[in-house]
């Protein structure tokens, strides 16, 4: 079997009993980096032993685990924060195992994109989820002028590095469009930034440096 372990955002304390049950109850947790799940592991007193696969390794330690998915093995893939397959590796790994006719269960949980969608303040009854937008300003605006004709709202996650750069691009496609952008949901410095796009990035400018990681909802 292979369980998708929805793990925190932030707040340790928003996993369910049932993920710890089952991270308790498997034979291996695969997770993207060892040192981030080492530390949930040791909050819950969960005693498995971790293998990292991630973006770069996926295919040689995708290999390995469906090697032990194949032996009746049971494994939990988590990702660094929120749902596996969500904008991560765990897709190919999913993928492989139900071609091969192994069962994947899912156990529910966090996942930033519903948390940040809920808080915006927009509507939720109809919503587009674009993931990460393009790194290079002229396809993040030729995308942005695509998503903003749709009849519901958008979600997308920007990092921190980029956040700026994608609220400038923001504020010359959407213009004054309301936009919400959430940082840093469930932990200590969680905000939400409300306003078009130049006066949220205003808000970011005035600041030393933006850190976190950033949901924003149009």
């Amino acid at each position: 079997m292979l369980y998708i372990v929805s793990t925190p955002i932030g707040n340790l304390g928003d996993i369910t009993y049932r993920a710890v049950e089952v991270l308790k109850s498997v034979d291996l947790i695969a997770c993207e980096d060892t040192r981030r799940t080492k530390i949930l592991c040791e909050a819950y007193g969960i005693k498995k032993p971790l293998c990292s696969y991630y973006e770069y390794n996926k295919i040689v330690r995708g290999e390995h685990l469906m090697g032990l998915l194949r032996e009746g093995k049971a494994v939990a893939l988590v990702s660094d924060a929120g749902t596996p397959g969500i904008s991560d590796p765990g897709f190919n790994l999913i993928r492989s195992a139900l071609d091969a006719n192994i069962p994947v269960t899912p156990i529910p949980g966090p996942t930033a994109l519903i948390s940040a969608l809920s808080a915006s303040g927009f509507p939720a009854n109809r919503f587009f989820f674009e993931g990460f937008l393009p790194v290079k300003s002229a396809a993040r605006k030729k995308r942005l002028k695509e998503l903003a004709v749709l009849k519901a709202t958008v979600v997308a996650y920007e990092s921190p590095h980029r956040i700026l750069s994608a609220l400038e691009d923001m504020r010359e496609v959407l213009g004054e469009r309301p936009i919400a952008v959430v940082r840093e949901i469930t932990k200590k410095f969680e905000e939400v930034l409300r306003g078009d796009a130049g006066c949220v990035a205003d808000q970011l400018r005035r600041r030393s440096r933006p850190k976190g990681e950033f949901v924003v909802v149009f």
